[in-house]
C-alpha cells in the first residue's frame, strides 16, 4: 500500500495537540479553500453539531463549497487537505492491501484506540501507521522503541481509521484464537490429506472464531465487489484471493489448519458432505448480504466448488449478484444496433438461439437477463442447467444429475412433455443434446442454449461437427451472439488522452479493425489508478458482442459452402459487426483501451 505523497505541504499554524474544529475553519479560510462567508456559516451550523464527533467529521457534516470550483468539502476531501497542511501524505485505506496479521502485531487494539491510530503497512525498516490528529506524536518514540523500526505517519480519515480498527483487531483475534484452539493442521501430501480426512482431525466448524472469519471473509468479498472467492491450501500457509473484474487479487493468508476449518464451515451451510476430502463437491450457499449501504440485506448467492489437491481441499465461491438478472440490454453492453436485432430473435415464436464465448464471458448473465424479461405470466419458461447458476422464480429450473442419468438430453427430453414455451439449456455438449434441442425447435418452441466457440460463424461449424446436417441447422437455427467481457475505464480516475496520443491510438486502432472503418467522435482516455479501482485504472466489466442473425442468404451459404470463412463473410454482409469492432466503438467511447480489446477478442477476419 503505497499512500500518496504531499504536494507543498503548508506548515501547522499550532502547537502539537489534538486537532479542533474551529482551528480547522480558520486554516481553510487562510488557505483560501473556503471564503470568509463560507467559513462564518460553518462555525455557526458547527457549533450546535455533536461535540464528540471528530473535528473532520463535524465539518464534513455541514457541507462546506470549496471556493476554487464550488465542489463539496466531504470526509476525504478534507482529509487530504489536511495531510497537505500537515505535511504528511494522504491515504484512503485500502483493506484488500493490509497485511492484516503483521499490523495487528505492531500494537494491541486497546492502543490503537486510545491514540486513534492505525497501522496499515510493516516493512523491513519501517511501520506505516495512519492517524487522524497528525499533531498527536507523543507516542511514537514507544512504538518505534517496541517494534525496532522506524514510524511513519500518513493521514486518514477518522471514519475508516474507528471502522477497520475494530474489524483489523477482531479478525487477527479471531484467526489467533482457531489457530490456537485447532493447532497447525498442516499437512505435506495428498496422502496425509486423505488420512486426516478418514481420521477427521480438524478444528470444529462451528467454531466461533471460525464463524467470524467466514463472516468477515463474505464480508468484504461483497464490498470489494468480487465475483469469486479463491481458498487455496499451499505447503505453509493458506492463500485467500478474490477475483475482481476478471482479475485476481491476494487478500490474506493464514495457517492451514485455520482455512480447512473455514472451508468445513462453508461446506457444512452449503449442505455438501463435510468428512468427504477426496472427491470434488459442488454446494450453494444463499445468504444475506452484511455491511453498510443500499444494498444491506439483499439476498446473495454463491455457488460452491471444491477439489482435493496436493496440501488440501481448494473451495471456490462464485458470487452471484441478484441485480444482473434485471439489467436491460444496454446496461449489459449492446450497442443499439445488436439490441435491436437481439430482440427480433427473442422475440420469435421458435427456434434455436445461440450463445457463445469461452468460459467467464458472461453468457449466462446475458441469458438470465433476457429470460427474465421474457418470463412473464402467460409464458412457461423452463431450463436445464449444470449446475443452476441462480435461483429466479420466473424460471422452473432442472438440475442435471450425472449419477441419476439424468444429462442434458434426458432433462430436455423430459421438458417437452412439461408443455414448455421457451426452454434454455445449459450447454450443448453431445450430438443427443443437439439433436433434442433440434427436436424441441422444431415442435415450436423457442431454444436457448450455449456453446463454447471463439466467434459466432463457429456455432454453425460445430453443430455440423457434432453431426447435425445443414437442413437441420437452416431449418432451426435463428441466430447465434458470440461475446466477451472487458474491463472499463475507472469514472473517478481515467484521464483524456493529449493530442499527440489520441492521433496515434486513433490510427492504431484504425489499423486493428481493417478492413472496417471507425468513423465519428474519438474520445480516448488512458487508466490512472485511485482507491475506488484499486489502484487498476479499470471498475466494472462491460459486454462485447457480435450478433449473426440467419437471413435466406447465409441458409445458401450453409447449403452450399459449409466453410467458416465463407459463413463469416456472408454474416457480415448480412449485418454482423466482429468483436473486435465493437471493442474499437467501445474505445472510440472512452469506456475501455486497446489493450484490453486487444486481451479479450479474435482478430478481424
Amino acid at each position: 500500500m503505497k499512500p500518496q505523497a504531499p504536494s507543498a505541504p503548508l506548515k501547522p499554524a499550532q502547537p502539537l495537540g489534538p486537532l479542533a474544529w474551529r482551528s480547522l475553519v480558520e486554516w481553510l479560510q487562510a488557505d483560501l479553500v473556503i471564503s470568509a462567508d463560507e467559513a462564518k456559516r460553518t462555525i455557526a451550523r458547527c457549533a450546535s453539531a455533536h461535540s464528540a464527533q471528530h473535528p473532520l467529521q463535524r465539518l464534513a457534516v455541514v457541507g462546506m463549497t470549496r471556493q476554487a470550483d464550488g465542489t463539496v468539502l466531504d470526509i476525504e476531501a478534507l482529509t487530504q487537505w489536511l495531510a497537505e497542511r500537515a505535511g504528511l501524505g494522504y491515504l484512503r485505506i485500502d483493506p484488500l492491501r493490509v497485511d492484516v496479521g503483521k499490523v495487528a502485531d505492531v500494537m494491541s487494539a486497546a492502543y490503537a484506540e486510545r491514540h486513534k491510530v492505525l497501522p496499515v503497512q510493516v516493512t523491513p525498516v519501517e511501520v506505516v501507521v495512519a492517524t487522524a490528529e497528525p499533531f498527536i506524536t507523543d507516542w511514537v518514540p514507544e512504538v518505534e522503541r517496541q517494534t525496532r523500526k522506524a514510524v511513519r505517519l500518513v493521514v486518514a480519515s477518522p471514519q475508516d481509521i474507528t471502522r477497520y480498527t475494530v474489524e483489523f483487531f477482531a479478525l487477527a483475534k479471531s484467526v489467533r484464537a482457531a489457530n490456537k484452539s485447532g493447532g497447525q493442521a498442516g499437512f505435506g501430501s495428498f496422502e496425509q490429506l486423505v488420512e486426516m480426512g478418514k481420521a477427521n482431525k480438524q478444528l470444529d466448524a462451528n467454531d466461533q472464531s471460525v464463524v467470524q472469519v467466514v463472516d468477515w471473509l463474505w464480508q468484504y468479498a461483497f464490498d470489494q465487489r468480487a465475483s469469486d472467492i479463491h481458498l487455496e491450501p499451499r505447503r505453509e500457509q493458506g492463500v485467500i484471493r478474490f477475483r475482481i473484474d476478471g482479475v485476481l487479487h491476494p487478500v490474506y493468508q493464514m495457517p492451514i489448519g485455520v482455512m480447512s476449518a473455514m472451508t468445513s464451515r462453508i461446506k457444512l451451510l452449503g449442505r455438501m458432505d463435510v468428512v468427504e476430502r477426496r472427491r470434488p463437491q459442488d454446494g450453494r450457499i444463499k445468504t444475506l448480504r452484511p455491511g453498510l449501504g443500499q444494498a444491506k440485506g439483499d439476498e446473495v448467492e454463491m455457488r460452491l466448488s471444491t477439489l482435493p489437491t496436493a496440501f488440501g481441499e481448494k473451495l471456490v465461491m462464485r458470487i452471484f449478484d441478484p441485480e444482473s438478472t434485471v439489467k436491460d440490454l444496454s446496461a449489459l453492453g449492446f450497442s443499439p444496433h445488436d439490441a435491436q436485432r437481439w430482440e427480433g430473435l427473442t422475440k420469435r415464436p421458435h427456434g434455436i438461439v445461440l450463445v457463445t464465448g469461452p468460459t467467464g464471458s458472461g453468457k449466462t448473465t446475458t441469458l438470465y437477463a433476457t429470460l427474465k424479461r421474457l418470463a412473464t405470466e402467460e409464458v412457461n419458461v423452463s431450463t436445464v442447467e449444470d449446475p443452476i447458476e441462480m435461483i429466479e422464480p420466473a424460471f422452473n429450473q432442472t438440475q442435471v444429475q450425472a449419477h441419476l442419468d439424468l444429462d442434458f438430453a434426458q432433462g430436455l427430453r423430459a421438458l417437452m412433455r412439461q408443455d414448455p414455451d421457451i426452454i434454455m439449456v445449459g450447454e450443448i455438449r453431445d450430438l443427443p443434446t443437439a439433436e433434442m434441442a433440434v427436436q424441441a425447435a422444431l415442435t415450436g418452441h423457442l431454444v436457448f442454449t450455449t456453446l463454447h466457440t471463439n466467434d459466432a460463424p463457429s456455432a454453425i461449424m460445430r453443430l455440423m461437427e457434432l453431426g447435425i446436417p445443414p437442413y437441420l441447422i437452416n431449418a432451426t437455427v435463428l441466430g447465434v451472439l458470440a461475446q466477451r467481457l472487458v474491463r472499463t475505464l475507472c469514472p473517478a480516475c481515467r484521464e483524456r488522452e493529449d493530442q499527440a496520443v489520441a492521433h496515434a491510438s486513433r490510427e492504431a486502432l484504425a489499423d486493428l479493425v481493417k478492413p472496417w472503418q471507425i468513423s465519428g467522435s474519438y474520445k480516448p482516455y488512458r487508466p490512472v489508478g485511485c482507491i475506488d479501482c484499486r489502484m487498476t485504472g479499470f471498475r466494472g466489466r462491460m459486454g462485447l458482442y457480435e450478433l449473426l442473425v440467419v437471413t435466406e442468404e447465409f441458409k445458401d451459404q450453409v447449403n452450399r459452402e459449409p466453410r467458416i470463412e465463407a459463413l463469416r463473410k456472408q454474416a457480415v454482409k448480412d449485418g454482423m459487426r466482429p468483436l473486435r469492432l465493437a471493442g474499437a466503438a467501445r474505445v472510440a467511447e472512452g469506456l475501455t483501451t486497446i489493450d484490453e480489446v486487444l486481451a479479450t477478442t479474435p482478430p478481424v477476419n
